[in-house]
């Protein structure tokens, strides 16, 4: 369904901001480090679970405001752009993100995954961030552009849960190469941001 270069085109930009210094990961470093390889790991599986609800959401949004009014769409379009280009620029004006938490208090890895699911499928800027996305990758001549939509939706989620996966699974490696190296979150980060801003740039002066 997808074409080659807009698969791996996606997935680049994909993998990039989902290891980029953010909550989720942070949050699935914390747990490793502290609780253990299986804790992170199931944490991380319920964050890129959470996925699939923004998926959802972008493929009926932005399906019914194409068939609704090309206007709509483009109001939608520069203002997903210009929000690109706001995380962007935080980003690049980020100090790496904050230290990986390690709480104390035990949890089932049941309740681990709920959290890890809800805490990403209710949260209103990664909606904003799938609307924002998704969009741009699709390639309308080749049709079918909820399939596209929900085709890269899927491969986010897919490409989430392995690099959640493995960032619990090495996550005491991880915490001590990011000690011994507390500069490459921010370097990471500036990366991201500018693959933010580039996104959202293409975004708005798209047509």
């Amino acid at each position: 369904m997808l074409a080659p270069e807009q698969f791996f085109g996606f997935l680049l930009a994909a993998l990039l901001l989902t290891a980029s210094p953010g909550p989720d990961n942070l949050m699935v470093l914390g747990l490793g480090m502290s609780k253990g390889r299986k804790q992170g790991m199931v944490f991380g599986l319920g964050c890129a679970l959470g996925c699939l609800s923004h998926t959802f959401l972008a493929v009926i949004g932005v399906s019914a405001i194409i068939a609704a009014s090309p206007t709509a769409f483009t109001a939608l379009r520069i203002g997903g752009g210009l929000y690109l280009v706001w995380l962007g620029i935080g980003a690049l004006r980020s100090q790496g993100g904050q230290a990986a938490s390690k709480t104390s208090a035990p949890q089932s890895l049941r309740s681990l995954f709920m959290k890890g699911l809800f805490a990403n499928a209710i949260n209103p800027k990664v909606v904003l961030f799938f609307l924002s996305l998704l969009p741009q990758f699709v390639i309308a001549a080749h049709g079918n552009v909820p399939g596209q939509m929900l085709a890269l939706g899927v491969t986010f989620t897919v490409q989430a849960a392995i690099l959640f996966g493995l960032l619990g699974y090495f996550a005491g490696a991880v915490g001590a190469w990011l000690e011994r190296k507390p500069g490459a979150g921010k370097w990471l980060d500036r990366l991201a941001g500018t693959v933010f801003i580039a996104l959202g740039a293409k975004l708005i002066l798209s047509r």
